[in-house]
């Protein structure tokens, strides 16, 4: 099975869903989005895999949503993306990929239904 984990080395969440995929046997690919964010058109394919729009992506809790006023409910989909890419922080993780489809694993137990 290919799995695709957009990973953050320093979030909790994300460690523990690396190492549930790590325990089925499996080596994922692992992206480190913060040192390498996905393109704009990458993000697109991720938001349209997930079914889930730019701003329910969004860590709304980091210092740049509010810097980029992002609470700005006028903000349209593609200043959000590109406030995504510009502060990758502000992607909600891990994502996961599998043929079973693309998650958000919040909380880390839905990497279960991908794996």
């Amino acid at each position: 099975m290919s799995v695709v984990i957009y990973h953050h080395e320093r979030c909790t969440t994300s460690l523990a869903v690396l190492e549930m995929i790590r325990a089925a046997g499996i080596d994922p690919i692992v992206i480190d989005y913060m040192k390498t964010p996905p393109s704009h058109e990458e993000m697109l394919a991720l938001l349209v895999a997930m079914d889930m729009s730019p701003r329910a992506l969004l860590r709304t809790r980091e210092k740049a949503y509010l810097s980029q006023h992002l609470d700005d409910e006028s903000k349209t989909d593609r200043e959000i993306i590109d406030a995504m890419l510009k502060y990758p922080v502000l992607i909600e993780r891990p994502i996961v990929i599998t043929e079973k489809g693309a998650k958000v694993c919040r909380p880390k137990t839905k990497v279960l239904g991908l794996l």
